[in-house]
């Protein structure tokens, strides 16, 4: 079995059950992803969920993708479970889903999986913080976001 784990300090607690996703997004595994060993290196797999985080924000309205100024958050943590190995032309998708909402930070979990058979190739978990790019400092989480999220979730925030 394929398992390698990137910032180990708590992998054991990354994500509890890894269901219930309400979005995903397709990921084309391209030539330049693979390392040496053919399949993708594990810095390709940071990409794929910035990529579907990314994507969930701009799907949940809170982010419309024009200037970097408004994303309003910043990573403070990153875990990185590796399952299984990616190779090219595997159809894999990623599953995104917020976790957890506190006053400065979200928790984000993400599942990265085959597409065809639903087989994990990893999971993932990133701790987000509120933050003003134009002041460069910490702010409370927004509570319009914490709405959205909360109603796209089904679960209150």
């Amino acid at each position: 079995m394929y398992t390698q784990t990137l910032f180990l300090a708590s992998a054991c607690c990354i994500i509890g059950r890894m269901s219930d996703f309400r979005f995903y997004i397709p990921i084309q595994v391209r030539y330049g992803d693979l390392d040496p060993q053919w399949h993708a290196n594990h810095t390709r797999f940071l990409t794929y969920i910035e990529q579907a985080r990314f994507d969930y924000l701009q799907h949940l309205g809170l982010f419309d993708g024009v200037s970097f100024l408004d994303l309003r958050l910043i990573i403070a943590d990153v875990h990185i479970a590796f399952k299984a190995p990616i190779k090219l032309g595997q159809k894999i998708r990623v599953g995104t889903r917020t976790a957890k909402i506190g006053t400065k930070s979200i928790t984000f979990e993400y599942q990265i999986e085959d597409e065809s058979d639903g087989a994990v190739m990893a999971e993932c978990e990133v701790v987000a913080v509120a933050y003003d790019y134009r002041t460069h400092q910490t702010v409370p989480f927004p509570e319009d976001w914490r709405k959205k999220i909360s109603e796209f979730e089904g679960t209150a925030f």
